[in-house]
């Protein structure tokens, strides 16, 4: 097929999720744009964005090992260790980028201020440039870890307070030297930076609060990294979140051990805090334990327990919404209780030619979640892929809700996790069968290549 042949894409966002669609695309010769507000490709990987959007810290260091996180047809160097830092990490993306010729497709400095289907079905795209484009296919790949939540207590604080997202290292945002400090939140940046400000030369004090007891789990098990040690795809997933619970309990015994609050669910039934270092730093008594926050009175909070600490900084590590500030329509944005139902996390079914990238929780990684879910979108948009009628595709969606989300505790966070091994292999499943259905309909196009010709005649009738 002729790229003459194939509709028109516009990618918002040049992260992982973005330039990894990009190459796929080019590779079945589907003809986009690629929009990015920022200098430089990464997104979230790449410390200090001017854009203001990456919740890089200064220390960190990916909770996924090298041998997960590759693309499938980029080897990570050799030299690498098993969790690289950010740094590395984000050089090998703009390595990807430059190795297969990405980057002149990419437009930096560049902000989709709006995208709104028009009345035939094409995508109006309004750049902060001023100019206006049509589209005949959308991809939404403006990532979910940028927009902060924030919890709202009775009272005011009079100290520090900050979005972990906001965190940079100890000295900045605030020198946090001798400070009584209170991180909001058990997940994986709440793991690492109490990790780190809790070594005796920086706090005074640090208290982690949160509603619940949460399983930490550790990098390695048996000396190995412990997402090497992932069940095969066949096995039940009863029978394997078994097996698996049962050797974290042995590996890492209880949480109580270390002075921390017996969870109130079994390992695996929420989003993996993953952390080497926690464990030992709440052992060694550097890191201290309270429940949720009651209430904040100036300079001292209060804890569910009533009881009560003076504070000189609060850093909320409590996770982010999903937005996209880009459309209007409520119907393209997530319900109340978080909830964004999609078929294989990509599409919706009355909206043919729209596609969102990367808009998971994938175990272990997101890196290259989107790199998978291109192959379905690039074989839709070339007539080599055709999806269930509207209503099986909803069907479908419960089914893989319910096998991808059942293990977990109902909470937002819970509302878009998905097995990544689980994943792919009934992604691959669902091409095959598409591509049969694709061919039973003369490999006819989905998305009809209209908006060059739209285009072309609003100039002329200019």
């Amino acid at each position: 097929m002729s790229r003459n042949d194939a509709p028109r894409a516009c990618i918002i966002g040049a992260g992982c999720s973005g330039f990894t669609t990009a190459k796929r695309l080019k590779d079945f010769g589907v003809p986009y744009d690629c929009f990015e507000m920022s200098d430089e490709i990464g997104g979230n990987w790449y410390y200090k964005n001017p854009n203001g959007l990456s919740a890089c810290y200064e220390s960190l260091h990916i909770d996924t090992s090298k041998w997960r996180l590759a693309f499938e047809d980029f080897p990570v160097p050799e030299g690498w260790p098993d969790f690289p830092h950010h740094a590395q990490l984000f050089q090998y993306f703009k390595d990807y980028v430059d190795h297969f010729g990405l980057r002149p497709t990419i437009t930096f400095g560049t902000r989709v201020e709006k995208a709104e289907r028009t009345d035939d079905g094409l995508w109006r795209v309004s750049l902060s440039t001023g100019e206006r484009r049509l589209y005949d296919v959308l991809f939404v790949c403006n990532g979910h870890h940028w927009d902060t939540r924030t919890p709202d207590y009775p009272g005011t604080f009079d100290g520090a307070a900050f979005h972990s997202h906001a965190y940079c290292d100890p000295f900045d945002p605030v020198d946090m030297r001798g400070k009584n400090i209170v991180v909001v939140g058990m997940g994986n940046s709440a793991m690492d930076i109490a990790s780190e400000l809790a070594q005796r030369p920086i706090a005074a004090n640090l208290w982690v609060a949160a509603r619940r007891g949460v399983w930490v789990l550790p990098k390695y098990l048996n000396g190995k990294p412990a997402d090497k040690a992932a069940l095969p795809t066949w096995m039940p997933r009863k029978l394997g979140l078994s097996i698996a619970r049962s050797m974290i309990k042995r590996a890492i015994g209880t949480m109580e051990d270390y002075g921390l609050p017996r969870p109130d669910h079994e390992p695996l039934e929420a989003h993996p805090s993953v952390s080497g270092e926690f464990l030992t730093r709440a052992g060694c008594g550097d890191i201290k334990f309270k429940p949720n926050i009651k209430a904040l009175e100036g300079r001292r909070v209060r804890f569910e327990d009533d009881s009560v600490e003076e504070v000189d900084a609060i850093i909320y590590a409590t996770g982010y919404k999903i937005s996209f500030p880009f459309f209007d329509d409520p119907d393209l944005s997530p319900d109340a209780e978080h909830r964004f139902p999609l078929f294989k996390r990509m599409m919706k079914p009355e909206v043919p030619n729209l596609f969102f990238m990367g808009l998971a929780q994938p175990l272990p990684t997101l890196v290259n979640f989107a790199e998978q879910q291109a192959k379905l979108a690039a074989a839709y948009l070339t007539g080599r892929y055709r999806p269930p009628s509207p209503a099986e595709m909803a069907r479908i969606t419960r089914r893989d809700e319910a096998f991808h989300l059942g293990p977990y505790y109902k909470a937002a966070r819970h509302t878009i996790q998905v097995d990544f091994a689980h994943y792919c292999a009934d992604l691959a499943k669902e091409i095959a069968l598409g591509a049969r259905r694709a061919a039973k309909a003369g490999n006819a196009l989905p998305v009809p290549a209209l908006a060059d010709r739209r285009a072309v005649a609003s100039l002329a009738a200019e």
